[in-house]
């Protein structure tokens, strides 16, 4: 079964899930344009999620996502929430969805786990997942360790279920890309960074359309918590202690709090503005109809007129 049909979506498009930004207003936009917009649950309580989805019902009656990070400590409560609310998608991450699995599947929820490796995607086949999201390195936030064009191939050809690609996937001939790599969708975050309906800060939308090729750093490979931002004041400071040998707990204090100093305040010095390294293509703020219509334009565009021959 093919995405759009397993999803009840128009586009084989979807959101990606950003931590305290990924909130009901880009999700439902996404999600009337034609793709399958998510809110993300992380740092919320129960009744905060509820009134996300009941916000986002009053802009679209068309299918969405809950994104749930599986180390919350209020795993229980946000699951209950989804469930009552009778959201039809969930996306995890952060860990394997086994222990909320049973219960979303006896709801009839659909359930797509974000990996990283092949060795995790094969582990959520055997659980039952419907569907997974391979996301390469290239992508923002926190990310593994192998590349989008290295790892979805693989990906593919290890399990049964439709793969989702992500990272580095900021236009038609990315979703182009993915479908020749054999993935039946893509999962896009950056570009809906610099999206009308986004709410962040202008600050930080500009950071996102001003950035280049070589824009962002990752900070914490040392530690093996690595995560994609624009490279700032904070991010080189984070690094220069993390060369010299830092412990996690001091370097964590660092961070605490910066990705709330880059989205609500617009702090571009010392926030987090997590972001792909497909940000030097993106350079201007539209709504996210204009986004994914034009992606899947070009996308079309790109299959149906190729002209190379080997």
């Amino acid at each position: 079964m093919s995405i759009t049909n397993l999803l009840n979506i128009k586009y084989p498009i979807v959101q990606g899930a950003m931590a305290q930004i990924s909130h009901y207003q880009l999700a439902a936009a996404v999600s009337e344009a034609g793709g399958l917009g998510i809110i993300a649950s992380g740092g919320m309580t129960g009744e905060q999620l509820r009134k996300e989805i009941r916000e986002l019902r009053k802009l679209t009656d068309k299918p969405f996502a809950v994104n749930v990070m599986l180390m919350m400590k209020n795993i229980e409560e946000i699951v209950r929430v989804i469930i009552e609310e009778k959201v039809p998608v969930v996306t995890t991450g952060a860990g394997t969805p086994k222990f909320i699995l049973p219960f979303l599947k006896e709801a009839g929820i659909k359930v797509i786990p974000v990996i990283a490796s092949v060795k995790h995607a094969k582990k959520m086949q055997e659980l039952g997942v419907d569907a997974v999201i391979a996301e390469g390195a290239e992508a923002g936030g926190h990310i593994g360790e192998t590349n989008t064009m290295a790892l979805l191939p693989q990906i593919v050809d290890a399990v049964d279920i439709p793969v989702i690609g992500a990272g580095g996937i900021a236009d038609g001939r990315g979703l182009a890309a993915a479908f020749v790599l054999g993935a039946q969708g893509a999962q896009l975050g950056t570009v809906f960074l610099a999206s009308e309906e986004c709410p962040i800060a202008e600050s930080y939308k500009e950071a996102v359309i001003h950035a280049n090729d070589t824009a962002t750093a990752v900070t914490g490979r040392i530690t093996g918590a690595p995560v994609r931002c624009i490279r700032n004041e904070m991010t080189d400071h984070y690094i220069e202690l993390e060369n010299k040998g830092t412990n996690r707990e001091e370097l964590e204090e660092i961070t605490i709090g910066a990705l709330s100093k880059a989205v609500y305040q617009g702090d571009t010095k010392h926030g987090s503005m997590m972001c792909g390294q497909i940000a030097g293509m993106i350079n201007e703020i539209r709504p996210c109809k204009d986004i994914i219509d034009t992606i899947v334009a070009n996308a079309q565009k790109v299959l149906e007129n190729t002209e190379i021959r080997l």
